[in-house]
């Protein structure tokens, strides 16, 4: 498929991340002015398209004036909590706007662009809850294997969406840097020490970002959890293993993942992925959903195909100029539970659900060991060290590494889109 183009030349590159067909929402404060408040955006190509800003230069439709005057007052989860209808209207106009042959407001407009390069990310809207689910059977399987050869997969897997709740309040932006945790650790021999983790890893995930919440008590159906989904965006829930290990039984982690989680800046949108979703499916010799979880058009389109890889650069690295090591490259397809099923299956209860809650995948891992996403199953454990192109081996993370996700959709009759960048460095005991 031709893409549209848009009057932003650099949104016209080929590998450009942020094609008119993308328009990703995020909040930035531009350089120099970090007193100020954080302010509301769409990337389009390198650059960022102020929507405050927008609204104040060119004028906006009566009949739209309810979609974009969240988006002027800078209140994403205000927006994101509006009717789908809503969305589709700001998103059609901005595509207006910004389009080659858009409306002649490109004079205008011009002026309300700040480039990338000139602004700080922080976090796109207000995450009330965070909740990571365990959703790459891949990665359970491969995980139980180290732990329980003989029965890797907990009998519960295949039935029910595995999950646990978050620390919102550790949720960062990508560009940070994530101090060395530290926790309980247990030795072979003796009784547990207090310091600092010794196996740090990442998990290489996707964010479910919610729009319309729940009224308490009220289930959202399968057939409507499309609906309350606003976007995605690349997230690493770090893991500190050698403490996990010692406190996840009988309840569960703790300590050990809510030190921190990263998360790419940019909301890539459910009207943005539409040409990339593809059918849910799982082999004929496992269970069926519950009822609850089945709905046609969630197998028919509940997957995304959505590309992943994760590298790392060491400080080693960077200072002799050496690029990133690809460590591994997957795929959110391989999802053994897809967004709508983690959708109807959180509120199930009657959970209340608000506006820019997120929900993880759980590390995305594929059928190929190429294709893992933690260095627990890319070292098995810490039995097998990687090698990195100084030289330098790797069982688990050091301090001065930096870490950094990306992620990409793309196929022969859609223009590719981008999610930008997750990416950490981890500092120092």
């Amino acid at each position: 498929m031709k893409t549209r183009g848009s009057w932003v030349a650099s949104a016209n590159h080929p590998e450009s991340e942020f094609p008119i067909e993308n328009l990703p929402f995020g909040r930035f404060m531009p350089t120099g002015l970090d007193q100020a408040d954080p302010r509301l955006g769409v990337a389009i190509g390198d650059q960022i398209l102020d929507l405050g800003a927008l609204v104040r230069a060119i004028p906006i439709p009566a009949d739209e004036s309810a979609a974009f005057a969240p988006l002027a007052a800078g209140d994403l989860n205000a927006f994101m909590a509006l009717h789908k209808k809503y969305h589709q209207q700001v998103r059609a106009r901005l595509t207006a706007i910004l389009s080659k042959n858009g409306q002649g407001d490109a004079a205008r407009v011009q002026g309300c662009l700040v480039p990338q390069s000139q602004a700080r990310m922080v976090m796109p809207c207000t995450v009330g809850d965070y909740t990571d689910f365990y959703t790459s059977i891949h990665h359970a399987t491969s995980v139980g294997s180290l732990f329980r050869p003989d029965n890797p997969l907990l009998p519960n897997y295949k039935w029910v969406p595995i999950g646990y709740h978050g620390r919102s309040s550790t949720l960062q932006v990508s560009g940070g840097d994530i101090p060395r945790p530290s926790g309980q650790i247990k030795p072979a021999e003796g009784p547990p020490v207090f310091g600092p983790c010794q196996k740090l890893d990442f998990e290489l995930e996707v964010g479910f970002f919610l729009g319309a919440g729940n009224a308490p008590g009220v289930p959202i159906p399968i057939a409507e959890a499309e609906d309350h989904f606003f976007g995605l965006c690349l997230l690493n829930d770090w893991s500190a293993r050698d403490i996990q290990s010692w406190e996840y039984q009988p309840l569960g982690p703790f300590l050990s993942k809510n030190f921190a989680t990263t998360l790419s800046p940019w909301i890539v949108t459910r009207e943005a992925l539409a040409p990339f979703r593809v059918p849910y499916t799982r082999p004929v010799d496992d269970p069926a959903p519950l009822p609850y979880l089945t709905d046609p058009e969630n197998q028919q389109a509940g997957g995304i195909d959505l590309h992943l890889q994760i590298s790392i650069q060491s400080a080693e690295m960077r200072a002799r100029n050496l690029s990133p090591h690809v460590l591994a490259k997957t795929n959110l397809k391989y999802s053994f539970w897809t967004m709508a099923q983690l959708i109807t299956h959180h509120s199930s209860n009657g959970c209340l659900m608000r506006s820019g809650d997120l929900l993880g995948s759980g590390t995305m891992s594929g059928p190929d060991s190429s294709e893992a996403g933690s260095l627990l199953e890319l070292t098995r454990g810490g039995k097998e060290a990687l090698t990195l192109p100084s030289g330098e081996t790797r069982r688990f993370i050091e301090d001065g590494d930096a870490i950094e996700i990306t992620g990409f959709c793309q196929n022969a009759s859609a223009t590719r889109i981008g999610l930008g960048s997750c990416r950490a460095v981890i500092g120092s005991t």
